[in-house]
């Protein structure tokens, strides 16, 4: 979804050279709806409604946004693949740029589906034990370290009960 977001901002700055009245909408195409402000939203939806490309880029990050929504893998592929060809015919080159970026990392994404655990969960227990590590200067085995990533990571209750 960054890779989305900064998509969308770069078709927004390219088109605020020709169009003024972007200027200064950028959080607006950035941010999700539950985040605005009626105004905010208003704002928004008038400048939507102009045909700008800028439209159609944040209309594609919504699209995106909606896959993971999806009840399984099947449904999922059908949806990103979609997506991608839409983006890849969107004639807006940060899109396809995305696109290309996502076909190439298509097993991987939609290997969510199969086991609901996103790579970021997954990167922050790692900073983790390497904290421990840093902390405990190394340790002398093996067991030790596993040890101590399951105190770490696991998110343990070692207080004694009252």
């Amino acid at each position: 979804m960054k890779l989305i977001g900064d998509a969308v901002d770069k078709v927004r700055r390219d088109e605020t050279k020709s169009r003024p009245e972007l200027k200064g909408s950028r959080y607006l195409w950035l941010m999700n709806d539950a985040n605005l402000s009626a105004r905010q939203m208003a704002t928004r939806n008038s400048l939507a409604r102009d045909n700008l490309k800028t439209g159609r880029a944040w209309a594609m990050r919504l699209t995106r946004q909606d896959i993971y929504k999806e009840p399984n893998r099947q449904w999922a592929e059908v949806q990103f693949d979609r997506w991608c060809s839409w983006a890849r015919r969107s004639r807006l080159e940060p899109m396809k740029q995305v696109a290309a970026t996502l076909m190439r990392n298509r097993d991987g994404i939609l290997a969510w589906f199969d086991s609901r655990i996103a790579s970021g969960l997954i990167k922050g227990i790692n900073s983790l034990v390497q904290a421990a590590e840093i902390k405990a200067c190394g340790y002398h085995t093996l067991k030790n370290l596993v040890a101590i990533t399951y105190l770490v990571a696991g998110k343990l209750d070692l207080r004694q009960p009252t």
